[in-house]
């Protein structure tokens, strides 16, 4: 009796920071899946490295070092990747800023909403336009005859919103809205598009506030599993939206955040 899988065998994925948290996480899961995986970072040269060597090196696994700031450098780094293993399959914008400290609307500078706007949203604007390209260029394979896969990661900010913070939430909240648009247009050529919505995750992005004697366990209060996640608690729900598994959803945005935001 054979077991269920959640294989991506033969498969090539892009994941967008993918040399730390959850974009770490991501890439190893995927690899232990069976997918040769692309990941993108910007200055963790030795982390990146030795993420590739526990991955299995440079056959199956490769780093490529790229700001993502752009639509031009999202384009730039599908580019890179369809390079590296001449196809691609999975695309998971997983980059992301959050400017740490509190910003009232007031006094937010351009410089801050335009910055922020242009990693988490512009660059995955390229990002998402290349893959797609290439999806279709490739044509539908494999079980269902699948035309390929993409998962946003959102935020329960983009869900909510988020005070001092609104140059992160709306762009999150971008997101949520592109899944929608897109999963109506590229559904009906077998292209899936969905995003997965973390709460609060144990990273190096939110130690600051994770670990503070005040704030962590007032955040940990809000959450009714009382605790923040774990990296590889958002990186399996994303792998089984890019499987077989999860081929009749679309559009779908999974709130994984230990039950802190109900939405539909």
């Amino acid at each position: 009796m054979s077991g269920v899988s959640l294989g991506l065998d033969g498969k090539v994925a892009l994941i967008t920071g993918g040399s730390r948290g959850i974009g770490a996480a991501t890439v190893r899961l995927f690899r232990e899946a069976g997918a040769r995986v692309v990941f993108s970072y910007v200055q963790a040269r030795e982390r990146a490295d030795a993420l590739v060597e526990s991955c299995g090196g440079d056959s199956v696994c490769r780093a490529v070092a790229q700001e993502l700031a752009s639509p031009a450098d999202g384009r730039a780094l599908v580019a890179a990747a369809v390079a590296a293993f001449g196809r691609l399959d999975v695309l998971v914008a997983n980059h992301g800023v959050w400017p740490p400290n509190d910003a009232p609307i007031a006094g937010m500078a351009d410089a801050q909403w335009r910055g922020t706007l242009g990693i988490n949203l512009d660059s995955v604007f390229g990002l998402t336009q290349a893959a797609v390209t290439q999806f279709e260029r490739q044509g539908r394979s494999g079980p269902g005859l699948t035309g390929g896969s993409i998962v946003f990661i959102s935020s329960t900010a983009g869900q909510r919103g988020e005070a001092f913070h609104a140059d992160y939430a709306a762009s999150k909240g971008a997101l949520i809205s592109l899944t929608k648009s897109l999963s109506s247009e590229l559904a009906p050529k077998g292209i899936q598009v969905n995003c997965v919505a973390p709460g609060w995750v144990a990273t190096e992005m939110s130690a600051g506030t994770l670990e503070d004697p005040e704030l962590g366990p007032r955040v940990a209060a809000q959450i009714p599993v009382g605790r923040a996640g774990r990296p590889e608690e958002i990186a399996g729900p994303v792998l089984f939206l890019c499987t077989p598994l999860a081929g009749f959803v679309s559009g779908e945005i999974l709130n994984v955040n230990g039950g802190a935001v109900l939405v539909g």
